[in-house]
């Protein structure tokens, strides 16, 4: 019995060592609504940039273009040693937390 114990109280030292309350996971953070899916192309030390590329319509010419879009999101610092450069993630919208951090990441899709 006192061998369970302390095999599972570094488990949950793990769990609550997350303090930080913008990650989605452990914190009061509620994810909602688009999901995006992207390459990882910079980290920082508490968001990421990614970028996809996606077809438009463009009316004048008739014809689709390709088109990137680079969005900043939350990165939390439990989730933070999970993901590298070129890595396919993804993230999906929340409440504004910055001027430019509109989405949280939420998981990695395919490590590089």
């Amino acid at each position: 019995m006192k061998q369970e114990k302390t095999k599972n109280k570094p488990v949950e030292a793990e769990i609550s060592s997350c303090t930080d309350r913008d990650c989605p996971t452990h914190g009061k953070l509620r994810a909602h609504g688009r999901v995006f899916q992207g390459t990882v192309t910079k980290i920082f030390p508490r968001r990421m940039t990614l970028m996809f590329e996606r077809t438009i319509y463009v009316k004048k010419y008739e014809r689709y273009a390709k088109t990137r879009t680079k969005i900043h999101a939350r990165l939390p610092a439990c989730m933070q040693h999970s993901i590298k450069k070129d890595d396919l993630v993804k993230v999906q919208e929340c409440r504004p937390l910055s001027k430019i951090i509109h989405h949280v990441f939420t998981g990695v899709v395919k490590a590089a």
